[in-house]
């Protein structure tokens, strides 16, 4: 008679008590939920115009993911990232598919035909259609890397959008147990970026847990509660609202690195999104601006005009 001997991961799995490390984005709603969002949000929105054409890109994100498949990483790159402890697939590695600049032109082809090009967008997707490949290249190098002075702030959120799009794509088909852990606090155990906000979930495994929702995968990594998705300090941690504002949305502060993120609490809205939800409470920066904290990284879809102004 053999008995089984189980690895770690496999008792892990085994234990119903253990808290999810990460979530994997779902590819086939995972844009479509976020689109929705933004059109709720829209309404009685001080940038309502801005988060509807949002809205927009993120419907023909999901139309673009629905048919890429960028090459995963090979079975060597993952067991090197493991070993290293380093982002399963880096989006500062500087080696990017070139996939994503036929993502990024059919972005905005799907936008024009949607019918959200004013003429001031109009010129905005000229500009892009107008860019070399090399200048493309250049331009998402400085959005990844957050050079706030090199990146142009109208054309950025469609350049991000198109790596969204292949980072996701990656993302979605990676298998959970390949992931490393990172050691950099707040960075994304998949690519490496940083998150653009975290939520509190509920509903099964994830019932009470703060996720931390990486900006341009998409993926969720467990971050503790109370404590700053920036520094990893857990002194001096605050929560702001706006008053007779949702009580799903709060701005977490940190007295440590003196920078905030947005958090949401599903209990108090199930449908609350990281991003959508960061993106239309333009209200609460100024508030969190005010009382002189700043963002610890933009918003993917809305990029500071100011070079460094976050």
């Amino acid at each position: 008679m053999t008995q089984r001997i189980l690895d770690p991961e496999q008792i892990q799995t085994l234990d119903p008590s253990a808290i999810p490390r990460i979530r994997l984005p779902e590819r086939l709603a995972f844009f479509t939920a976020r689109a929705a969002r933004l059109r709720r949000l829209a309404d009685a929105n001080p940038i309502g115009g801005y988060v509807r054409l949002m809205a927009a890109l993120v419907d023909a994100q999901q139309q673009a993911l629905d048919a890429s498949n960028v090459p995963l990483p090979s079975r060597e790159s993952v067991m090197n990232a493991q070993r290293h402890s380093m982002p399963i697939v880096p989006a500062l590695s500087g080696e990017r598919d070139p996939q994503w600049r036929g993502v990024l032109r059919d972005l905005a082809n799907r936008v024009e035909a949607a019918g959200a090009a004013a003429p001031a967008l109009a010129n905005v997707l000229d500009a892009l259609r107008a860019m070399s490949d090399a200048q493309l290249d250049a331009q998402a190098d400085a959005i990844l890397a957050q050079r706030y002075a090199e990146v142009a702030p109208a054309t950025a959120p469609f350049i991000m959008a198109a790596l969204q799009v292949v980072w996701t794509d990656l993302a979605s088909r990676l298998d959970p147990r390949d992931v490393p852990y990172v050691d950099a606090p707040g960075a994304c155990p998949v690519c490496g970026s940083p998150p653009v906000a975290s939520i509190v979930r509920v509903g099964g495994a994830y019932q009470g847990y703060r996720y931390a929702q990486c900006g341009l995968c998409g993926t969720e990594a467990h971050v503790v509660r109370v404590k700053c998705t920036n520094c990893d300090s857990t002194k001096g941690i605050a929560y702001h609202g706006i008053e007779g504002g949702s009580a799903a949305l709060k701005a977490e502060s940190c007295d440590e690195c003196h920078t905030y993120r947005k958090i949401g609490y599903q209990d108090k809205d199930f449908d609350v999104e990281p991003l959508a939800d960061d993106l239309a409470s333009l209200t609460l920066d100024l508030l969190m601006g005010d009382a002189g904290y700043r963002r610890a990284s933009p918003n993917p879809l809305l990029w500071p005009e100011v070079p460094g102004d976050q």
